[in-house]
């Protein structure tokens, strides 16, 4: 699997981050981070919880200003972008919530086209229904199109925020925990769809997760953040077989 994910990294940097720091009151998230991520890469971040995975992809995506350190993403400073410049940014960016933040009086219609209606200098190609048949079809739920949030169960509502977030045709997705709370076989489906969605449009991802299966099965480069720091990072079987006790304890108990 990793090999044939492999194929479709070209070297070019999209997203380019220099002493990242964070801190919330005296609780430091992020005191030192730096990652360089490639187009075409998966890049899995891991940690244990409340440690700033989170607080990172939303600061690539300006939903959180960092304190301190450099972060370009399209070679575009993040910070010196006025409101209009990083909406437009965000255009090219699709974030997957955790709780998949579907708007609970929409039908899943109206949330697929709410980043459609929005967006509106982006350019939309064909008419709206089109478009959201299409973003459910690549998730495998055409037929709830009429549903409110609320008549799908956990799976399904994880499945309609990827397809929600790819609808713009993102270059870079950020996942945040796609699996938590699901069950093994459908934890098993996201990942799949991850992987063949990212195969489809040749997106740049990152995805948060304590979800072992799905590191191994789509990270082309797996970064342990502790400390406020990327502490180590290598794919997984480097990882996984790595000596250092804190790497083998995160991954003996996580397995557990």
């Amino acid at each position: 699997m990793e090999q044939e994910i492999n194929t479709y990294i070209d070297g070019t940097t999209i997203i380019e981050i220099e002493h990242l720091k964070k801190a919330f009151g005296n609780n430091v998230v992020l005191k030192d981070f730096n990652l360089t991520v490639h187009k075409g890469e998966t890049v899995v971040v891991m940690g244990k919880s409340g440690i700033g995975k989170t607080v990172l992809i939303k600061c690539i995506i300006g939903l959180v200003k960092p304190d301190g350190g450099k972060m370009r993403v399209f070679n575009q400073d993040i910070s010196k972008l006025n409101q209009q410049d990083l909406d437009e940014l965000r255009t090219r960016i699709g974030f997957v919530f955790q709780n998949s933040a579907l708007y609970d009086s929409m039908t899943v219609r109206q949330n697929l086209e709410f980043p459609l209606r929005r967006h509106r200098k982006k350019k939309i190609r064909g008419n709206l229904d089109l478009q959201v048949r299409e973003a459910l079809q690549n998730v495998g739920l055409e037929n709830t199109i009429d549903l409110m949030p609320s008549e799908l169960s956990g799976g399904m509502r994880k499945r309609i925020g990827i397809a929600r977030s790819l609808i713009l045709r993102p270059e870079i997705v950020l996942y945040d925990e796609p699996t938590t709370g699901l069950d093994p076989i459908t934890s098993e489906e996201i990942t799949h769809l991850i992987l063949e969605l990212q195969k489809k449009y040749d997106t740049t991802s990152i995805i948060i997760t304590h979800d072992i299966d799905l590191a191994r099965e789509t990270a082309n480069r797996i970064v342990f953040l502790m400390n406020g720091i990327a502490y180590m990072q290598g794919t997984y079987e480097e990882l996984v077989n790595n000596e250092d006790t804190l790497i083998k304890h995160f991954f003996k108990r996580q397995a557990i």
